[in-house]
């Protein structure tokens, strides 16, 4: 019977040769990377904002730096005003 695998062995494969994870770990680091990069738009703004004013910065500092971060994305989102930003957070 064949063994039954996932489309990303090929990738916890060469996880687990080329660095010092065990199969599960690489799995578990695989799963985040691809829940990173699945986050939306509106809510790594949302999560941002959170990190940021927990962080003690002001409003104008957080939708600036979440501004300048979005570019840098893996899937840019086009660019978005400070408006655009605070609209997202605040409603």
């Amino acid at each position: 019977m064949l063994e039954r695998r996932s489309s990303h062995d090929d990738l916890i494969d060469h996880l687990v040769r080329s660095t010092a994870l065990q199969r599960g770990e690489a799995a578990r680091v695989i799963l985040d990377v691809l829940a990173y990069f699945a986050e939306s738009t509106d809510d790594f703004v949302r999560r941002r904002h959170r990190e940021l004013q927990s962080g003690g910065l002001v409003n104008t500092e957080i939708f600036e730096r979440i501004a300048a971060e979005l570019p840098h994305r893996a899937v840019a989102p086009p660019e978005l005003s400070l408006r655009q930003l605070r609209r997202i957070v605040y409603g």
